[in-house]
């Protein structure tokens, strides 16, 4: 969420300490990262925003080889691992626990080092009472072709008294998904593909022993005059598969009005009806610390509360990370811990009204493309005498897929 919204400041040029209308002046570290106490993988995220030195469009890309670490109370450091480009894992093991301090460090493969502030997990109540509601006209801007319907997700909660809390509330969605992969000017193969020719000079492929299970690409000279068509091919799944989606709005408050009273009917998520079946929905409630608030109202107000990213106040918060040999460089982003408490609810869907645009449409904006199946054959022919085309594919796990049933799904 959070790597989101920064991504469409730096493209409105809503940060402070640059000029966005100079071609190639936007070069930036783009940091995002939360330790909290719950079971799950502690992520931090690197990536870069640099312009274009033309058009002056920031780009984007991960930063990848860092060196990157955790410490935890000034005196235990936690390494974390790469795991996906510019996406650094703790150990599976490690947890955050309230009342500690936290702090960021970061080594990039030039050389350059960088440490956040530290941060001191503050406490976070329980959620309480769940309400849901069906609501056709929720979604604001639309889904898909002005499709606007979500179940709306209000909680009660009971603020701390005697002390300033600062509260963010989040959600996860699980959806059971039919497709699991799609290639763009390829085809799907369980096993490597091997180009050969024939004794006339024409180029056909074969299938060899070793597990591919990915998209193959042809070479365009496989195409009459090299030129190389336009094609798209889905393919179902293989084994069970679940498509995860977060929440990509700001949703903040602070209890400097309302010290140690009910938080009541909190709207915390709108959950879109994508397909008539049951979903699994996780509401998150979040503790934030002052300086992690300050950044995130920051956020809200320019993207969610005033005229749009174009609009910003006159000031930004950059975020709390520095280089330590350059303090002048501009790092955005934050990192900080928050603990969080959570509840899984299973929306079975009954409730709801109308036809929904389908699971792939919302995600892909298009109905399925499937590969011909026999006596059609697809642009591109691999021959297997044993599996019948077209395959299925695995579900690759991702942090936007999973293969492993989220607990508290129902069949």
């Amino acid at each position: 969420m959070l790597l989101s919204i920064l991504y469409l400041l730096l493209l409105s040029g809503c940060v402070d300490s640059f000029d966005p209308q100079l071609p190639g002046n936007i070069d930036v570290v783009i940091v995002d990262g939360t330790i909290n106490n719950l079971p799950e993988q502690q992520v931090i995220r690197l990536n870069r925003s640099k312009s274009d030195p033309i058009n002056g469009r920031p780009g984007f890309m991960a930063l990848t080889k860092a060196k990157v670490q955790v410490l935890v109370d000034s005196a235990q450091v936690i390494e974390a691992h790469e795991t996906y480009d510019g996406v650094y894992y703790l150990p599976a093991d490690f947890r955050g626990k309230t009342g500690h301090a936290y702090q960021l460090r970061f080594t990039l493969s030039d050389g350059s080092t960088y440490e956040s502030t530290q941060q001191i997990m503050p406490d976070v109540p329980l959620i309480g009472k769940v309400r849901v509601e069906f609501n056709p006209t929720s979604l604001s801007p639309p889904l898909i072709d002005g499709y606007r319907a979500a179940h709306d997700f209000y909680i009660d909660t009971q603020d701390p008294e005697g002390q300033p809390n600062y509260y963010k509330w989040d959600w996860k969605l699980w959806e059971k998904q039919e497709w699991c992969r799609t290639c763009y000017q390829g085809i799907y193969s369980i096993n490597n593909v091997i180009p050969t020719y024939s004794p006339f000079g024409y180029m056909y492929f074969e299938l060899g022993n070793d597990l591919f299970e990915d998209c193959f690409y042809p070479p365009s000279t496989y195409f009459s005059g090299g030129l190389m068509p336009d094609w798209v091919y889905d393919y179902k799944c293989r084994t069970k598969c679940w498509a995860i989606f977060s929440s990509v709005e700001l949703n903040l408050f602070a209890d400097g009005y309302t010290d140690g009273g009910p938080i009541l009917n909190r709207k915390v998520a709108r959950i879109p009806f994508f397909q008539h079946g049951g979903c699994l929905v996780e509401l998150r409630q979040s503790s934030l610390t002052p300086s992690a608030y300050r950044f995130y109202k920051d956020l809200e107000d320019q993207t969610q509360n005033s005229g749009g990213v174009a609009d910003p106040p006159p000031t930004a918060s950059i975020g709390n990370v520095k280089n330590v040999s350059n303090s002048r460089e501009l790092v955005v982003g934050f990192f900080t811990a928050s603990a969080v408490t959570t509840v899984r609810y299973w929306l079975d869907r009954k409730d709801t009204q109308g036809a929904p645009p389908g699971l792939f449409v919302a995600m892909k904006g298009r109905e399925p493309s499937p590969e011909p199946a026999p006596p059609v054959q697809p642009i591109v022919y691999l021959y297997d005498p044993i599996r019948p085309r077209p395959y299925t594919a695995i579900c690759l796990d991702s942090e936007k897929q999973t293969s492993y049933m989220p607990q508290g799904w129902r069949e």
